[in-house]
């Protein structure tokens, strides 16, 4: 079942993206070289504590962090640790929050100094295909149009959709329905609802779409060793198209 959110509900998980903006917007700050990547999720896990939240991911399904931190080869789920940034690097930084009972979600992609070209590409085609598939939510279309302008961006770009993971409906727990693949087919699935929120969340390789898991069973890495980036809103579909959360105004 879909939910569809009142007011007070959306009110709520307005104030949780709230939350994750800022938390993103304090690593951004801290993406450089020479820093690892527990201190990154440190500050985040401090931050969320002090607006009197929590942060979503530490604990869920036995996650050991407040963040996901992946570097390079790794797609998403990437656990914090001593890994130490290195110029040239890119690193999606992928943020989840709960407050009074209530979800938000987002993840940007950072670089490390100063990226090569291709790098740099990968992020903004990744980036791009976010808003392209944003561009189709509205009310009474088809769930999948959004996942096909999202595949028609990155495969137009010679890069690849991670298939093996999807965006997801969010609200009261992290994650809700829909489940909301980067890939299809145009018109189908179900129609888009005021109130309807949803997580979106295009995650592109520069080489092949598949993928594996490392042996700490989270980690998800690219099968050909190529970078990979993660772009993710939380929106909520209004009456005249949508409202991105998980932007500040």
């Amino acid at each position: 079942m879909i939910n569809i959110r009142s007011k007070r509900e959306i009110d709520l998980i307005r104030n949780s993206c709230r939350i994750v903006v800022e938390a993103l917007d304090l690593a951004s700050e801290l993406v450089r070289p020479g820093v690892s990547t527990q201190v990154i999720d440190d500050r985040i896990d401090k931050y969320i504590l002090s607006q009197g939240a929590r942060p979503a991911f530490k604990g869920y399904n036995g996650f050991p962090a407040s963040s996901c931190i992946s570097v390079e080869d790794e797609v998403v789920h990437g656990i914090p640790g001593n890994r130490i940034l290195r110029q040239g690097d890119i690193v999606s930084v992928d943020v989840g929050v709960e407050c009074e009972g209530f979800f938000g979600d987002s993840a940007r992609t950072f670089s490390v100094g100063e990226i090569s070209p291709e790098k740099y590409r990968l992020m903004q085609v990744t980036k791009e295909s976010l808003y392209d598939g944003l561009s189709k939510v509205q009310a009474g279309v088809r769930l999948s149009n959004v996942s096909h302008a999202i595949q028609t961006k990155v495969e137009s770009a010679n890069f690849s959709v991670v298939r093996d993971l999807v965006g997801h409906g969010i609200g009261q727990k992290l994650h809700e329905d829909p489940q909301i693949p980067n890939f299809g087919a145009p018109n189908s699935g179900p129609r888009l609802k005021a109130g309807m929120v949803l997580a979106i969340e295009p995650m592109v390789n520069m080489g092949t779409h598949e993928v594996k898991t490392r042996a700490d069973n989270w980690t998800v890495m690219t099968q050909d060793g190529l970078p990979s980036a993660h772009f993710e809103h939380t929106v909520v579909v209004t009456n005249d198209g949508l409202e991105i959360l998980t932007v500040l105004n």
